[in-house]
């Protein structure tokens, strides 16, 4: 099958880029979905509790804004309705191909073409590869021995098994970020005793969360500029925290006062509050929210352990200090494989060059877009697109205007290529990584940055520019090859 763009991944990339495609014309596009409906991680993630820590108003497409939002922090469930509708109103659900997960992708210099293969042996062409994945795609194990001895069941946060009754059930919890700190509360009433693992604290800021009624859905639906006002509202504070997390630091003492109060109004016991103060500079790790994860520890039924886990037994968790941690089920909360980008993907550019060896020391991409020897591929939340206060939506809105524009010029040119410069990507690369040596993220180990200490996945400016930086493709930036057959 051949096509002008093939898009691999139905999640909130991959539709923000189906659509823009379709928007402007261009209709020969195909999504390769390996699971057999939308959502990405909003469709893999349904633990109990999941949910997102960025406003409704500004999580979701600036074209497609919702008046019917429950709550002000939307949960998984409203999260992944809302993105099948979009992906249904927007004709593009018929150019998903679901079941088919990526093998490889193979750049033809023959015909400037893209052999694309599939787990299940079917193979496409196309002009344009877009790989829309994103960083958070594919759970991480943690590297501790006899993970494979225990005897109960153990699952992942990010792969979730419904079918395991927690009720009265020993259960041992690995992991404190984002996903753990939302699914620990729900569990806690149903478990009989839960340990929870931590390794570092987090800096938890509380969640002004609350419930949307017919009073502030009203006005919105009536007057559509106040939906644009909302999300503005919502829009500002978030490029402010982006600001202070990589440049004005002078605020962030103002956060960290605020997670300490935080801390001190939830936990009245001095030791468990002093095994929950983080030791390292706010921001340099995700910032958490919640309400109801630190009044969660504070049960009689909830244990909190510091010490190094050292190995896993058939019978539960044994930590550094020789004791053992009996557990009946071992959730796993310790997030992605966000370092490995496009994993398990075998992607090869200009003369079979594998995109494992460009990336060895790290992931990078001018625009965190494109990659030099890798015609005519683009990345969606691709390197440095992430953030650290804001929404990834309009990040993607910004990468899919820039694609399209690029996807436009090669249909105008049939059997061209697009191959970004190194030199391009090099100023691009050194411009990004001198402005996040000066941020917080370099404070610290996280999984921001890969295991050489390069911080891989954020960007450290607003919002604002990055869509001024990609508003349009340069083709100075690039060298125009041509099919070798012509």
């Amino acid at each position: 099958m051949r096509s002008t763009a093939l898009i691999v991944g139905a999640g909130f990339g991959g539709i923000a880029m189906a659509i823009e495609l379709r928007r402007h014309g261009i209709d020969d596009v195909v999504v390769l979905e390996r699971a057999a409906d939308v959502g990405g991680v909003w469709r893999e993630n349904s633990y109990p509790g999941a949910g997102c820590d960025v406003p409704s108003p500004l999580y979701s497409f600036s074209f497609a804004g919702v008046t019917r939002w429950p709550r002000r922090y939307a949960r998984q469930p409203d999260i992944l309705a809302y993105l099948q509708r979009v992906a249904r109103e927007y004709g593009v659900t018929d150019r998903i191909r679901f079941g088919r997960e990526v093998a490889s992708a193979e750049f033809d210099e023959t015909n400037a073409r893209w052999l694309v293969r599939t787990t299940g042996g079917e193979e496409y062409e196309t002009t344009a590869f877009i790989p829309a994945v994103g960083q958070l795609s594919r759970p991480s194990y943690p590297d501790i021995p006899g993970r494979e001895t225990f005897r109960g069941t153990a699952f992942h946060s990010a792969e979730w098994d419904h079918d395991c009754d927690l009720t009265g059930k020993r259960v041992a919890v690995i992991g404190t970020g984002a996903s753990a700190i939302q699914f620990v509360p729900e569990i806690r009433p149903q478990v009989g005793r839960l340990t929870v693992f931590q390794r570092s604290a987090q800096y938890i800021l509380p969640k002004r969360d609350h419930a949307y009624d017919r009073w502030y859905h009203l006005p919105l639906r009536a007057v559509p500029a106040l939906q644009k006002l909302d999300r503005l509202g919502f829009w500002l504070y978030a490029e402010f925290a982006q600001e202070c997390l990589s440049r004005w630091r002078i605020f962030t003492p103002l956060f960290a006062a605020q997670a300490a109060r935080h801390l001190r109004e939830t936990v009245a016991d001095p030791r468990l509050r002093e095994q929950l103060t983080p030791d390292y500079a706010l921001g340099c790790k995700r910032i958490l929210f919640s309400n109801d994860y630190l009044p969660a520890l504070t049960d009689s039924t909830v244990d909190l352990v510091t010490d190094e886990v050292a190995e896993i037994v058939p019978e539960g968790v044994r930590t550094a200090d020789g004791t053992l941690h009996e557990a009946d089920v071992l959730i796993y909360g310790t997030g992605f494989a966000a370092q490995d980008l496009l994993a398990p993907m075998k992607i090869h550019g200009l003369g079979h060059r594998p995109l494992t060896d460009v990336w060895s020391d790290g992931a990078r991409a001018h625009l965190g877009i494109t990659v030099p020897g890798f015609p005519n591929m683009f990345l969606m939340y691709g390197p440095n697109t992430n953030l650290g206060g804001g929404s990834i939506v309009h990040m993607l809105e910004s990468q899919a205007r820039y694609i399209r524009d690029a996807v436009s010029r090669l249909r105008a040119r049939p059997g061209r290529y697009l191959d970004v410069k190194p030199e391009a990507e090099r100023a691009w690369d050194a411009m990004v990584q001198g402005r996040l040596a000066r941020s917080v993220w370099t404070r610290c180990r996280s999984w921001y940055r890969a295991a050489g200490g390069r911080v891989v996945s954020n960007w450290p400016g607003r919002t604002r520019e990055y869509r001024r930086r990609t508003r349009r493709v340069k083709l100075a930036d690039f060298r125009i090859g041509s099919a070798t057959a012509e």
